[in-house]
């Protein structure tokens, strides 16, 4: 394969007029002052798409972002392009073709051979209205963020002047991807040594005070089972003491909720998720199916937590009640929604989900309603706009369903 080639020789020079250069000194002040998440930088990015076109005379472009596997190219924006070609470019390996070696080699690069691009999307734009490409990789401190895609009409230089700002503009906006994955990383710190914390509060209060409850239990039994019957008094004494113990314990564990529902795991939800199956499979000794078929996963940390603690709850209760030696856990996309489906192969949940399902169901049935955890399951569910089902399966067991919403847009702003 030939080597590509860097601007090429002179044909028709891009100029750039007051205007544009204005759009661009506003977008690099927004880039500065705005360092918030990825979601806001996205937008940032396709908003900045026509100013990226308009420099370099393009009739077409998108724009592309690492996802959180480190594998693959998420489309975010495009303008111009078929409909086809969008469709096939929603993902793309991250060493793919002409935007692969523009990552590896950390350079733009105007590319006029084009067969590949055609032959991956079986399209004839590229080589007809498509005539020539510049790929803008995304990058800062050596970090690969994502890039940009100018697609040309016709086979022409680009002025070296606009070869330099868009390897400025490449440095900033990589900057802005960088730090919002460093506000995202820092928080999931954050909250991890939160949840250390809580951990530390469990020991010293909750554990401490059943740990006097059992020791309380065992002179209980002792003076009830005295054969002489001279210990009635020393009876009535520690049941008295048991008893404030269970208040006690009563009383921490539900300042210790409320605590624990604004938590989340810190190592992301998928790495989590996987860890919880480790985990479960080794502490119940029952089979674990963990499968994980989302790509890129676009949750806010809030998101992640309640996600997180809605499959332990689930998992728990599956180890508990469900009498199962096998389960699964799956993670997958559907559109603009998440949906993880624990199912096991257990002695389903009887009537309860029936009444579980049903609006209002719980009014009618209110001894059931903390029953498998279902009503904070379904709690959590709704501070994420989600939703928990939970079902008996045909072939014995039950499912516990979460379907829930990303944060932002499964599909790529596009503009014609």
């Amino acid at each position: 394969m030939d080597a590509p080639a860097q601007f090429p020789p002179p044909l028709p020079e891009v100029d750039t007029d007051e205007h544009t250069r204005l759009q661009v000194l506003d977008i690099f002040s927004e880039v500065s002052a705005n360092l918030a998440d990825e979601d806001d930088v996205e937008e940032l990015l396709g908003r900045f798409l026509g100013t990226m076109l308009k420099l370099a005379k393009a009739t077409a472009g998108a724009v592309r972002v690492v996802t959180t596997d480190g594998k693959h190219m998420r489309l975010v924006a495009a303008r111009g392009l078929p409909r086809e070609v969008v469709e096939r470019e929603r993902l793309v390996p991250i060493d793919c073709g002409h935007c692969g070696g523009a990552l590896a080699d950390e350079n733009s690069r105007y590319e006029i051979d084009l067969r590949a691009c055609a032959e991956r999307t079986q399209h004839a734009y590229f080589g007809g209205d498509c005539q020539a490409m510049v790929v803008v990789p995304l990058q800062h401190g050596g970090r690969l963020q994502g890039t940009y895609n100018l697609f040309l009409p016709e086979r022409f230089e680009l002025p070296e002047e606009v070869a330099l700002l868009f390897r400025s503009i490449g440095e900033h906006l990589g900057m802005a991807l960088e730090n919002a994955h460093l506000k995202r990383e820092n928080l999931r710190i954050t909250l991890m040594n939160e949840r250390q914390m809580m951990a530390a509060e469990v020991h010293d209060s909750l554990a401490q005070t059943l740990a006097y409850m059992k020791m309380r239990m065992a002179l209980l039994q002792d003076a009830l089972h005295d054969p002489a019957g001279v210990s009635g008094e020393s009876a009535s004494k520690y049941a008295s003491d048991v008893g404030q113990a269970v208040d006690e314990a009563y009383r921490q564990l539900r300042e210790l909720l409320v605590q624990f529902r604004s938590r989340m795991n810190p190592m992301g939800l998928q790495q989590a998720l996987a860890g919880v199956a480790k985990t479960f499979q080794e502490r119940t000794g029952i089979t674990l199916d963990y499968r994980n078929r989302v790509v890129d996963l676009r949750l806010s940390v809030d998101q992640e937590a309640q996600v997180f603690f809605i499959v332990q709850e689930a998992l728990a209760n599956v180890g508990r009640h469900s009498g199962a030696n096998a389960a699964s856990l799956s993670l997958e996309g559907a559109g603009d929604h998440y949906v993880v489906t624990i199912d096991d192969n257990g002695r389903g949940g009887q009537g309860f989900f029936a009444i579980a399902n049903r609006t209002g169901g719980f009014d009618e049935h209110p001894h059931l309603r903390d029953h498998f955890g279902l009503s904070i399951m379904r709690e959590r569910a709704r501070m994420i706009g989600g939703r928990v089902t939970v079902a008996n399966l045909p072939t014995g067991g039950f499912r516990v369903r979460l379907t829930f919403p990303a944060i932002g847009p499964a599909s790529p702003r596009i503009a014609a």
